[in-house]
């Protein structure tokens, strides 16, 4: 697996699928048993402490230290990169303003929303200017305006050629923000790619979800015939077809039973691939 300078690439998987591993694998925090790693021509894990340096992370759970304000925290983290208290100091403006928390400098963390607590550890994640981050579910959590809040942070970095390698169990965020992604899936490299090329290549063009009373009979006789492939999840038919307007003119025929018609989407790639089972 190989990632391009200035792109952003996801990391897909279920939970367990090995994620967070390779973000470990890649800082050096966890040994491989095979292979090698390089991050920006450096060899990890024996030069990790190196590699580090040119790498900022957003974790998955935020670490902020409740004892400093949100200047602090900034402060802070940057000395642990070897900076001077001037260079820190004269990148906290900028870095507030990114964040959208020029306002809130000096507040304590307790008095910051979970979406100021993740664009303030996504800030400083940059306070050393790092060619790379790592992003480890940076929106979960948060509701859908500071989720795109996030994004817009998000594609300034793209914009400016930041690289980013970023895990994600958001669908729709993967297909917005990544130029190529890889789904994982007990461990291994299941698939790479564009997320609108892995699409074409592995799924059919449209989708008609199916629910309603009647749902069972109307599969029995419908299904086989008028979708390229189908599946009931629960109480919904997913019938994957090239011609929905076929499959919709035979549920109008059924008024009990609802739809819905959608373009296939990276959501439907993923649980071809890794399957609908429910991981802990």
């Amino acid at each position: 697996m190989s990632v391009r300078r200035g792109e952003c690439f996801g990391l897909l998987g279920p939970n367990g699928a090995g994620k967070t591993t390779t973000l470990r694998l890649l800082l050096g925090l966890t040994e491989p048993d095979s292979g090698s790693i390089e991050i920006a021509g450096i060899a990890v894990p024996q030069q990790a402490r190196a590699a580090r340096m040119k790498v900022g992370v957003v974790p998955q759970m935020d670490n902020l230290d409740p004892d400093f304000s949100v200047r602090e925290n900034l402060l802070a983290y940057g000395r642990y990169f070897g900076m001077s208290r001037a260079a820190v100091t004269a990148r906290v403006p900028m870095l507030l303003d990114f964040a959208g928390l020029a306002s809130k400098a000096d507040a304590q963390i307790t008095q910051l929303s979970g979406g100021m607590k993740r664009r303030l550890t996504l800030a400083r994640a940059l306070v050393h200017d790092p060619d790379i981050l790592f992003l480890d579910e940076p929106t979960t959590g948060l509701d859908p305006q500071a989720r795109h809040l996030i994004w817009q942070g998000l594609r300034r970095l793209i914009a400016e050629g930041k690289t980013i390698v970023l895990t994600t169990h958001f669908m729709d965020e993967a297909e917005r923000l990544a130029d190529r992604l890889a789904i994982l899936d007990h461990g291994r490299l299941v698939v790479e790619g564009a997320p609108r090329a892995l699409i074409e290549a592995h799924i059919e063009p449209a989708v008609v979800e199916v629910f309603g009373d009647g749902l069972a009979d109307w599969t029995r006789t419908h299904a086989a015939t008028l979708c390229l492939r189908h599946e009931t999840v629960g109480e919904t038919l997913f019938c994957y077809t090239a011609t929905p307007d076929s499959v919709i003119d035979a549920l109008k025929q059924v008024p009990a039973l609802r739809y819905i018609h959608r373009p296939s989407n990276l959501e439907d790639v993923f649980l071809k691939l890794t399957g609908r089972d429910l991981r802990d």
